[in-house]
């Protein structure tokens, strides 16, 4: 088979479309930076903030509870913080409008861009697990298929989330700043500084409907194997859920031109 012939099959537009972006991406310092090092120092900050006290009687310990947030802090700035700037970047500069005109579907379009960004939250969570497990003595996974799981959600979800975001912003600039509700609720009130457990009850209740609360509630009850079957088909449910609403709005509303 030609080298002509298999580029045009879907793996090898991702592959070239995700090279494209990978290397566009390395030329973007800010997003790079955030994409890269933020997750890895907001997990130091996070741990000063825990109160071993608090965890008392909720299963948790302080290892658990960091490496659930380190978890977060990959997919909210490595996956979905990143792709916020990347789609209204490559719209603004109307690379995405080139692409539509060839080979490429929309949705190929969208996963290619998101590979890169996903590629390096994926490799962020498996170092911070293991940094978390060996530093923080979090241990081994007690339920390991929940927490794989949440993280294999977490992904996707942010992506669509990325997506619609960009439909709020008419820069790159303001596309950063439409990010920061789903940043500030995301770390506050789905489990990334202060798990779930230590809140009122009916705080938590109204938290659990977050959109990346289920994602981080199956790696932190996967982690700590505290997290019943019904409490985990209620996490992935509510993820599903989310996914779902996303991938149809970004089908819907997502902008492949500039607003003029």
């Amino acid at each position: 088979m030609s080298t002509a012939t298999m580029t045009t099959t879907p793996a090898g537009r991702l592959r070239s479309l995700a090279r494209a972006e990978l290397t566009l991406l390395g030329r973007s310092k800010g997003v790079l930076f955030t994409a890269l090092f933020v997750p890895l120092v907001l997990p130091l900050s996070a741990s000063v903030s825990v109160d071993e006290k608090a965890l008392k009687g909720t299963g948790l310990s302080v290892g658990v509870v960091i490496l659930t947030g380190a978890v977060g802090f990959s997919l909210l700035f490595a996956v979905y913080g990143a792709l916020v700037s990347v789609y209204a970047a490559r719209r603004e500069e109307l690379v995405l409008k080139r692409l539509r005109t060839g080979e490429l579907r929309d949705g190929e379009i969208l996963i290619g861009a998101a590979l890169p960004s996903v590629a390096i939250g994926l490799v962020q969570c498996v170092v911070l697990a293991v940094a978390c497990s060996v530093a923080l003595d979090a241990g081994a996974p007690g339920a390991p298929p929940y927490a794989v799981l949440g993280v294999l959600l977490g992904f996707p979800l942010c992506v669509a989330l990325a997506a619609i975001t960009t439909v709020f912003s008419r820069s790159v600039e303001s596309a950063q700043v439409a990010s920061m509700p789903m940043l500030l609720v995301s770390m506050f009130g789905s489990g990334t500084f202060v798990p779930l457990e230590v809140m009122p009850d009916k705080l938590a209740s109204v938290c659990e409907l977050l959109p990346l609360t289920g994602p981080l509630t199956l790696v932190r009850g996967g982690w700590s194997g505290d997290l019943t079957a019904h409490d985990a088909l209620g996490a992935v449910a509510t993820s599903v859920a989310w996914i779902i609403v996303a991938v149809f709005a970004v089908r819907r509303w997502f902008r492949w031109e500039p607003r003029r």
